[in-house]
C-alpha cells in the first residue's frame, strides 16, 4: 500500500471528526509509544505536549527548546503512517505570525493536525481578539501550506478559572469556542470539563465537533457519543501510567534492592520488538 500524503492524512483526519462515532485518540510521548498504539489498531494519534516534553528531561508549558519538540515530533510522525495531530501548546509564540510559523513548522514535518490552547501557564486566559488572531494565522499556516489540518482550539475556562461552578462558565467558554471556530478551527476542546449536564450543553451550544479529555469524572465514551462529543483524548495519562510504573519499579530497586517481578509486565521483549518492527 503507498504511503498516504500528508494532505491525505489530514482529510482522513478531519472526516473522523463526523460525530457519527466517538475518535479515540490516544496521546503518545515518542516514536516508541506512537507504534504501540498504532499497532492496537487507532485510527489516528495525538501527542501530549506534557509527555514530549518529559521525554526531552524538561517540565512541560513551553520549556523544552522548540528545536528539541518539533524534531521529536517529527520521529512520532515518522513512525507510523496513521494522522497524527500534535500539542504546540499556545504556539510557541507571542504573536500570531510566530504561532503561523510555528505551526507550519509543524506541518513540514508531516502534523495532520494541531492543538492551540488559549491559557496561560494554565493559570490565566489569553485575551481573546488575540486568541482568535493565533488561530487565524493557524489557518492560514495551513492554508498556504495546501494541507488542511485539522485545528483543535482548546478552551481554558473550566481549567484557569476554578471558582464558579462548572455551568456557570459556560457561556463564556461557549463564546470563546464560536470564536475559534470562526476564525477557523475545526474543533473545539474544553479541557477539564467533567460534569455531563454542562458537556452536552456546551456541545449542543457550539454545534461543531467537540474534543472530550479524559480523567476522572468524565462520562464513559458511550455516554459522552450520546452527548455529541466527536472526540477523546487521553492527554498525559498514558505518560504517566508509563512513567509511574517505571519509578515504582526503580524505587523497589532502590530500597529492596530488588524489582518486583511476580507479576509480569503485559508487554514483553518480544512483544515490544514486533510492534516496533510494523512501522
Amino acid at each position: 500500500m503507498p504511503t498516504p500524503t500528508l494532505r491525505e492524512r489530514a482529510l482522513r483526519l478531519l472526516a473522523l471528526h463526523d460525530r457519527r462515532e466517538v475518535l479515540r485518540l490516544p496521546n503518545a510521548w515518542d516514536a516508541g509509544s506512537a507504534r504501540v498504539f498504532a499497532g492496537l489498531g487507532f485510527a489516528a494519534i495525538a501527542t501530549t505536549s506534557a509527555g514530549v516534553a518529559w521525554s526531552l528531561g524538561h517540565p512541560d508549558g513551553e520549556r523544552a527548546p522548540r528545536t528539541e519538540v518539533v524534531a521529536a515530533l517529527g520521529r512520532i510522525v515518522s513512525a507510523t503512517q496513521l494522522p497524527v495531530t500534535v500539542d504546540l501548546e499556545g504556539g510557541y509564540g507571542e504573536t500570531p505570525d510566530a504561532v503561523a510559523a510555528h505551526v507550519r513548522e509543524l506541518i513540514d514535518v508531516g502534523a495532520a493536525g494541531v492543538n492551540l490552547e488559549d491559557g496561560v501557564d494554565h493559570e490565566r486566559l489569553r485575551a481573546l481578539d488575540d486568541a482568535v488572531a493565533r488561530i487565524a494565522a493557524a489557518r492560514r499556516a495551513s492554508s498556504d501550506a495546501g494541507v488542511p489540518i485539522v485545528l483543535n482550539a482548546r478552551v481554558d475556562v473550566w481549567m484557569v478559572e476554578r471558582g464558579p461552578a462548572p455551568s456557570e462558565r459556560l457561556g463564556a467558554a461557549v463564546e470563546r469556542a464560536r470564536a475559534y471556530l470562526s476564525a477557523g478551527a475545526d474543533c473545539v476542546y474544553p479541557i477539564a470539563l467533567t460534569d455531563a449536564e454542562t458537556i452536552g450543553a456546551f456541545v449542543r451550544a457550539v454545534d461543531a465537533p467537540v474534543n472530550i479529555g479524559l480523567r476522572p469524572g468524565v462520562p464513559d465514551i458511550a455516554a459522552l457519543g450520546r452527548l455529541g462529543v466527536a472526540r477523546v483524548s487521553a492527554a498525559t495519562r498514558f505518560a504517566t501510567i508509563a512513567y509511574a510504573a517505571a519509578h515504582d519499579a526503580a524505587r523497589a530497586l532502590r530500597d529492596d534492592g530488588r524489582v518486583p517481578i511476580a507479576n509480569e509486565p503485559s508487554l514483553g521483549y518480544a512483544d515490544l520488538q514486533r510492534f516496533m518492527s510494523r512501522g
